[in-house]
């Protein structure tokens, strides 16, 4: 039942992981092959212990980060060493963990066929696939940038983008570290799979083994080392022989996206698969070398992308503000605020999704957590479920959209648009989508009181007999709050003292707590303040203090997003530690989750740009502009077609792999209409979002089953549709008013 799950003992910082391990890390089956057993265990300990040290890298880029935010702004001496240091410790930190996070199962499938087979099946097609895709790219990958890595070292080679010229080859050292690690894990992985067979299919592959390593060094000697076995290399004679030289680089490019879109669908680690495609078609279409050092300066250029950095932070954010346990409190806390209305559960939900949307931005976290809270007093209030589901998914998908959103800190350098205009595009079309799912929920409570009743009796709180004044004062309050706080944020108090901007809005606070305090010692005519708004504001005032700070000082220009996430995950520990919600423990497994889904992200992105540089290259990306053109339709059609597509590949696959591949295939195309990006962005934001409510793969679904069992899955799909048509229409106004979100951008930088 939903009620006894704890929501402590949750792992809710995973939606994008689709096959967790469970078990501990080089643990065995007693029946496993002896020779099998201390293999993969040395193996998966190994890349255990890796991850458990790769994870504090998290701790220093925060530091650093934080004390340049304050030496430049509060001593006026900006740093040399905080820009470096932060993108190379952040660069390090996801190409180190790669291998702990293939042995704890946390590179991105797209497994919504994979996880339907049987065991055996999915050990077969593992197999398979990591002796074709993964051992070959993975054993390219060491050589490439072992040999990068190595003339770095021996030039001692600078970075010449910054005054500090700091030295190269130490966070270039990762990328082999990496491949070699991966390369081992790969070994771990393949014998794991190798015990789930049948016996006799084991004993096939075991015999093919040694005649497979051959073929590998063959083909990597052949490739590495050009004319040392064949004058024209095995893949020249390949392609010879199956009459496929005469297809133009175009033609290729075209082949190749069919390739991976198969290939992805069948389940293997999307990453991989990447790298291995980028790879063959490279090779096949330009130069086998050239791909190589190809994929080596992606992964590079990856891991010294400032902007990037921005992603571990606002994660580690997030984990913090969730085990702070805000959210629990003000969702209370508004509950009784609207108990004697009808859908105020629905409400509650809807406020404290949006809240948190900006402070977490992790959909599973938001959806978990408002089920455990909500369903059980919904469940008892009698409440429709359908709309009960539908509300708490609906809420919980803000967090994609509503910034700081992870996903548009990785669709900044996609579309080349600054995260900041994306950040500012994002913010009233979140609230617009709240507001909609909001206004369905009230108006169809009070079309049938009966889908949301008036909470009992005895869940109703005790208030003063002038509650409407006690609701309309707080919030009146907490509207001149905002306004002076906003003012305050653009200098607009700078000219009436020293301070005003610091000044003004804290001494309105003292005001209100002043007030406050004397009203419910005095009860003047029997008014008073209940105890509910206590909870209210210590739920509310932190998170939102700290996300509006945080948010308000990339808008401003006052931090960059990676300065701006290192504070606002510093104050997140400080709030953890205020609601004494944080032990050394918690600090730990917080880092762990963060470098799980950093991997997740970041080695996507890498394989993506390399996956995308070699498509670039063959020029299909030019090939396809030309055809979208040459369609004689305008630029809405095509835009229609566009976000059609999308919608569509939102069910079977996750956004980072739409956002990572398929978008950079459809940029050329949209920068000859003279689309503007910030605003297709925010299209793609909002349409990814209503994939997370589309049946049957909606994984937003499965969180709410996994936390409510006594819901029937079919009334939760059924509540997420009525709240997909709402969504569908919020796309719908921003498709055809775009400048609900192209305004505040303009507003804001004048453009």
């Amino acid at each position: 039942m939903s009620n006894d799950v704890v929501i402590d003992d949750l792992d809710i910082t995973d939606e994008l992981i689709a096959e967790r391990r469970s078990g501990a890390p080089g643990e065995t089956p007693d029946d496993m092959s002896p020779w099998m057993r201390p293999i993969v265990s040395i193996i998966e300990r190994t890349n255990l212990w890796v991850g458990r040290a790769t994870c504090l890298l998290l701790v220093p880029i925060i530091v650093v980060m934080v004390w340049e935010v304050v030496a430049r702004k509060v001593f006026l001496a900006p740093t040399d060493f905080a820009y470096e240091y932060s993108r190379m410790l952040a660069g390090a930190m996801f190409m180190l963990g790669a291998g702990y996070a293939l042995m704890r199962g946390v590179h991105i499938r797209a497994d919504f066929l994979y996880r339907n087979w049987s065991v055996k099946t999915q050990s077969t097609v593992d197999t398979v696939l990591y002796l074709l895709f993964y051992f070959p790219a993975i054993l390219f990958f060491f050589f490439v940038s072992l040999e990068f890595t190595i003339k770095a070292w021996v030039t001692w080679e600078r970075s010449m983008d910054t005054a500090m010229m700091a030295p190269l080859a130490p966070a270039r050292t990762a990328m082999p570290i990496a491949a070699f690690l991966l390369f081992f894990q790969g070994i771990a992985e393949v014998l794991r799979a190798l015990y789930e067979m049948p016996k006799s299919r084991r004993d096939k592959f075991l015999k093919f083994m040694p005649v497979y390593f051959v073929l590998l060094i063959v083909i990597f000697i052949d490739v590495y080392f050009p004319k040392s076995l064949t004058d024209n290399g095995i893949l020249s004679y390949l392609v010879s022989g199956l009459g496929l030289e005469g297809v133009s680089n175009q033609s290729i490019g075209l082949i190749m996206i069919a390739v991976m879109l198969f290939s992805i669908f069948v389940g293997f680690p999307i990453s991989f698969t990447l790298i291995f495609l980028g790879f063959v078609f490279g090779a096949w279409g330009f130069s086998g070398k050239l791909t190589f050092y190809l994929q080596t300066f992606q992964f590079n250029a990856t891991m010294r992308d400032d902007q990037l950095v921005a992603v571990p932070l606002f994660v580690f954010m997030g984990i913090m503000m969730e085990q702070a346990g805000l959210m629990e409190r003000l969702f209370l806390a508004v509950q009784l605020m609207f108990s004697r209305t009808r859908g105020a559960l629905y409400v509650a939900v809807l406020f404290v999704s949006t809240i948190f949307a900006a402070a977490t931005g992790i959909v599973g976290a938001s959806v978990t957590i408002l089920g455990i809270m909500a369903a059980r007093t919904m469940n008892k209030s009698g409440y429709d479920v359908r709309l009960a589901a539908g509300t708490i998914t609906a809420g919980g998908t803000l967090g994609i959209l509503i910034p700081p959103s992870i996903m548009l800190v990785v669709m900044g350098p996609v579309l080349e648009v600054p995260v900041t205009d994306l950040f500012a595009a994002a913010i009233i079309p979140g609230i617009l989508l709240a507001f909609l799912y909001m206004l369905f929920a009230l108006v169809r409570c009070w079309i049938n009181g009966d889908l949301g009743p008036i909470l009992p009796k005895d869940e109703q709180p005790e208030t003063s007999p002038y509650y409407f004044l006690e609701f309309t004062s707080v919030m009146a309050a907490l509207v001149i709050l905002c306004w002076l706080g906003g003012k305050a944020l653009v200098g607009g108090f700078t000219g009436v003292f020293v301070g005003a901007n610091f000044v003004i809005p804290m001494a309105w606070i003292g005001f209100m707590v002043i007030m406050y305090r004397w009203i419910r010692a005095v009860k003047p005519g029997g008014f008073y303040y209940s105890d509910l708004w206590k909870e209210f504001f210590l739920g509310l005032v932190p998170p939102s203090t700290l996300v509006a700070f945080a948010l308000g000082a990339i808008l401003l220009g006052w931090a960059t997003p990676a300065e701006a996430a290192a504070t606002g995950a510093f104050g997140a520990v400080l709030l953890s530690l205020g609601y004494r919600r944080l032990n050394l423990t918690k600090f730990y497994d917080a880092l762990i989750k963060t470098l799980e889904i950093t991997v997740l992200i970041m080695f996507l992105v890498a394989a993506s740009n390399f996956f995308g540089a070699v498509f670039s290259r063959l020029g299909t990306p030019t090939m396809l502009t030309e055809l979208l053109l040459g369609l004689d339709l305008n630029a809405t059609a095509i835009l229609i077609i566009i976000m059609a597509l999308i919608f569509l590949l939102g069910w079977p696959l996750e956004w980072v792999p739409i956002v990572l591949i398929i978008v950079p295939i459809l940029i050329p195309a949209l920068v000859e209409l003279n689309v503007n990006l910030t605003w297709f962005g925010i299209l793609v934001a909002v349409n990814l979002q209503t994939a997370w409510l589309s049946p049957p793969v909606a994984l937003s679904a499965y969180f709410r089953k996994g936390v409510v069992p006594e819901w029937d899955l079919k009334d939760i799909y059924l509540g997420m549709m009525q709240f997909m048509v709402i969504q569908l229409l919020g796309l719908v106004l921003i498709f055809v008013f775009p400048q609900i979100a192209l305004w505040l951008p303009s507003y804001i930088y004048g453009q």
